[in-house]
């Protein structure tokens, strides 16, 4: 063989196996012990100001892993929980934020039509260093600020916990 066959050779399988390696990826993702923990903490924070809340955590795919609903809390505070919260994983945003881009941007007017999608501040991702592994949404406080202030003191208490 000669160096040109050679050469070729070596560097097609170079490229060969960064293409094979880079395929197959590491991702963080959430426990159902921390998706507990996070629900928990985000009921136990409303309650403490007289919410009735449910609090739904979704991992970085959007799949439910925990939900914990509080006594006296409406029915449909499950689904607007779970919406949130998968709206919140899906854009990798608040809903807030979300909600503030929709009504400011003409071009985000359509976000709300997506299917799943509910575009109401009470959703937040769940962030390991910058990698969003999840998000909770929680819904029956009495606006969607109070829902997300929940959500924020619950993530406070298992910050470390997000290393």
């Amino acid at each position: 063989m000669n160096k040109l066959a050679l050469t070729v050779l070596a560097t097609v399988a170079a490229f060969t196996s960064v293409a094979t390696s880079a395929q197959v990826r590491t991702e963080k993702n959430m426990s159902l012990a921390l998706a507990s923990d996070i629900a928990a903490n985000a009921v136990a924070a409303c309650t403490a100001q007289g919410y009735n809340v449910t609090a739904t955590v979704v991992d970085r795919a959007g799949t439910v892993r925990a939900q914990l609903r509080a006594d006296n809390a409406g029915p449909h505070t499950l689904e607007a929980s779970r919406a949130k919260a998968f709206t919140s994983a899906s854009a990798k945003n608040s809903t807030s934020a979300i909600l503030e881009s929709v009504q400011k941007t003409p071009a985000a007017q359509f976000l709300p039509m997506i299917p799943g999608y509910l575009v109401v501040a009470g959703g937040v991702p769940v962030k390991s260093g910058n990698e969003v592994i999840g998000a909770v949404g929680v819904g029956g406080a009495p606006g969607g600020h109070l829902d997300e202030q929940c959500i924020n003191a619950a993530l406070d208490k298992v910050k470390d916990k997000l290393q």
